[in-house]
C-alpha cells in the first residue's frame, strides 16, 4: 500500500512528506526532533518540525488513527480546547517493506506543559486547586456539548497559563464518542473515571517524592467530582422567580457571564396561575470574555487572560477625553479599543526582550506586567505606573523565571 497523508491544510503534505515515516517513530533521528516535554501515553509520541510548525506525530492503528483524527475535527469545529488535528498518515512500511504503524499529526500547543512536567519541583497545593478548577471546566465543557471523554485525567491534559489561573485542552480524544446530548450516567462514568485516574496520577508522583506532603491524593481525585458538580449545577439548574422579577433572570444571566459562559439559548414559562417564572439555560457556551475582547480588539486569548485585559481596557478608555459613554458624538467602544491596542497594548509587550519571555504568550506577559504593577504599587502607597512597572519586570522578575522556564518554541534546537 502506498503512503497516503490525509491533511486539514493543503500546505501540510508537501512539509509532512519531508519526515522519514520510513522509520518507527522510536529511531527517528535527532535533527527531525523538537526537545518538548512529553506526557505519559501508551503509544509512542515525538514532537518534531514541519516546515515552521512544531507537531505532534503518535503512532496507533489505523482505524483509531481516523476516528480520533476526526473526533478532534469535530471538537475544534464545536469550540472546544483540545490540540488541533493536522493529518493522519497510512501506508507507511521500512526500508524492507514491512508495514509500520500510520501516525496521527496534531499541531504542538504553545505554551503548554503536560502535568509531569509541571511537578519537575514540587507544585503547591494552591496551584494544585487550579489545575482541578480548569480540568473540571473542561469536562463541563465537554459534557455540554455532548462528548463522553472515556479516559479523563490529567495525563490526557494540556495546560496553558491563563492570567493567574490554567487552562485545560484536552489531548487524547482516542476512547471518545459525540452523541446530540449526555445521559446522567454517561456523564458520571466520565465523571468517576476522572476520580480514579487522577488519584492514581497523583499517588504515583507521591511514590517518587514530587508530590507536596499536605496533598492527599485521595481527597484531590474526589475534588474534581465537587467542582464539576458545582459547574455543571450552576449553568444547567433550573430557577423559578416571583412573576415581574424579571431582573432576577438578567442577575443569573450576569452570573452565567461572571464565570465565562454565554447563555445562547433559554427557556421562560409563566406558571398556570402567573404567580411565578420558570428560567431554563437550554444552550450555554464558554467564552464570554474572549468573545468580547476578540469583538472589540481583534486579541485571541484564554478566557482569564481576557477577562483581565478587558478590565483594564475599561480603566485605560475611561481616562481618554473622548470617552462619553451613551454620547453619539463620543468615540466608539471599537475604536478606543484599537487605540488601547496600538497605543498600550502591543508597546508594552514589545518591551519585554523575547528572549526573556519563556513559553508566554503576549497576553500572558500583559497580565504578569499589571500583576507586577499592582505589587509595585502596593509597596509604593501610589500607582507607580506601567513604564516603571515594566523595567523593573524585565530587570528584577525575569532574568530569575527565566532560569526556570522552557523557552519558546522559537529558541528550540534540534536536540
Amino acid at each position: 500500500m502506498a503512503l497516503q497523508i490525509s491533511a486539514t491544510n493543503p500546505e501540510h503534505p508537501a512539509l509532512l512528506l519531508e519526515l522519514p515515516w520510513h522509520l518507527p517513530l522510536e529511531e527517528w533521528p535527532e535533527h527531525h526532533l523538537v526537545p518538548l516535554p512529553r506526557g505519559i501515553s501508551r503509544h509512542v509520541v515525538r514532537y518534531a518540525r514541519a516546515g515552521d510548525e512544531v507537531i505532534a506525530v503518535k503512532e496507533l492503528a489505523e482505524r483509531p488513527a481516523l476516528r480520533e483524527y476526526g473526533l478532534l475535527r469535530d471538537l475544534d469545529r464545536l469550540g472546544i480546547p483540545a490540540v488541533d488535528a493536522l493529518g493522519v498518515v497510512t501506508g507507511r512500511t521500512d526500508e524492507a517493506g514491512d508495514p509500520l504503524e500510520p501516525v496521527l499529526i496534531t499541531r504542538h500547543l504553545g505554551g503548554s506543559m503536560p502535568y509531569r512536567s509541571m511537578f519537575e519541583t514540587t507544585m503547591r497545593p494552591a496551584t494544585m486547586h487550579r489545575l482541578m478548577d480548569a480540568l473540571a471546566v473542561l469536562l463541563v465543557r465537554l459534557h455540554l456539548t455532548g462528548f463522553a471523554w472515556g479516559d479523563c485525567s490529567l495525563s490526557n491534559t494540556l495546560f496553558r497559563r491563563d492570567a493567574g489561573a490554567y487552562a485545560a485542552y484536552l489531548v487524547d480524544a482516542e476512547t471518545g464518542d459525540l452523541h446530540a446530548q449526555l445521559s446522567t450516567g454517561q456523564r458520571e462514568y466520565d465523571l468517576d473515571l476522572a476520580r480514579v485516574n487522577i488519584s492514581g496520577e497523583l499517588l504515583d508522583l507521591e511514590a517518587s517524592g514530587a508530590l507536596h506532603p499536605s496533598v492527599d491524593p485521595i481527597d484531590f481525585g474526589n475534588e474534581i467530582c465537587s467542582r464539576y458538580r458545582r459547574l455543571w449545577q450552576e449553568l444547567t439548574r433550573t430557577s423559578v422567580y416571583p412573576a415581574g422579577k424579571y431582573h432576577y433572570i438578567e442577575r443569573r444571566i450576569r452570573r452565567l457571564n461572571d464565570l465565562g459562559f454565554d447563555v445562547a439559548e433559554m427557556q421562560i414559562e409563566h406558571s398556570s396561575n402567573g404567580d411565578t417564572v420558570t428560567f431554563v439555560p437550554k444552550v450555554v457556551d464558554a467564552g464570554h470574555h474572549q468573545r468580547q475582547l476578540l469583538r472589540l480588539t481583534g486579541l485571541d486569548t484564554e478566557e482569564n487572560q481576557a477577562r483581565r485585559l478587558l478590565t483594564d481596557l475599561e480603566s485605560w478608555m475611561a481616562t481618554q477625553d473622548d470617552y462619553a459613554p451613551g454620547d453619539p458624538l463620543g468615540a466608539r467602544p471599537e475604536v478606543l479599543a484599537h487605540r488601547w491596542v496600538r497605543e498600550v497594548f502591543r508597546p508594552t509587550v514589545r518591551a519585554v526582550p523575547p528572549e526573556l519571555r519563556g513559553t508566554m504568550d503576549p497576553a500572558e506577559i500583559y497580565h504578569q506586567l499589571l500583576e507586577h504593577r499592582w505589587y509595585l504599587s502596593e509597596r509604593a502607597q501610589h500607582d507607580i505606573g506601567l513604564d516603571i512597572a515594566v523595567k523593573d519586570y524585565i530587570d528584577n522578575v525575569l532574568p530569575k523565571a527565566r532560569a526556570v522556564l522552557p523557552p519558546p518554541i522559537d529558541d528550540v534546537t534540534a536536540m
